[in-house]
């Protein structure tokens, strides 16, 4: 989040808290190591953001449903949460393609995770994150744009 414009439709802290809240909320987890909750954090925050985007984009289209609303310090920031929706989806794609690229996305995007700390939850070298890295954001660049140009 910290690389996000500002007035982004989450703030960082609503979107940990509403993270912590799910993580602890889980029962029966058996916490493998630093690793796997880091892993699982990512995960849940970007289920959180697409949610939240997903939701946005609903009530613009006039759903229906009953407002209620994330945090009330919130900004209503119209545009990017398609944005976000487009990602998520051309990552779904990818994870289909190349599973690890798609966690690689998933960790570094989402979950803030560094080269290094991505690398130990995957179990591969910090160089394999790099090429993976490089080449999953090429793919997901080249189908963003065609599914913009469609």
């Amino acid at each position: 989040m910290a690389g996000e414009r500002a007035g982004h439709s989450l703030q960082a802290t609503a979107l940990v808290n509403e993270a912590y809240l799910r993580l602890i909320d889980v029962q029966h987890v058996n916490w493998q190591n630093r690793a796997h909750f880091l892993a699982m954090s990512a995960r849940l925050m970007r289920r959180i953001l697409v949610d939240y985007a997903r939701s946005r984009g609903y009530q613009k289209r006039g759903g229906g449903a009953v407002k209620v609303t994330f945090d009330e310090g919130l900004p209503v920031v119209g545009g990017r949460d398609q944005d976000l929706v487009a990602v998520d989806d051309a990552l779904e794609a990818l994870a289909k393609i190349d599973e690890r690229k798609g966690k690689v996305v998933e960790l570094r995007f989402f979950g803030g995770l560094s080269v290094e700390e991505t690398a130990a939850v995957l179990k591969v070298s910090p160089e394999t994150v790099m090429r993976d890295w490089k080449l999953a954001k090429a793919w997901l660049l080249r189908e963003l744009r065609s599914a913009s140009a469609k």
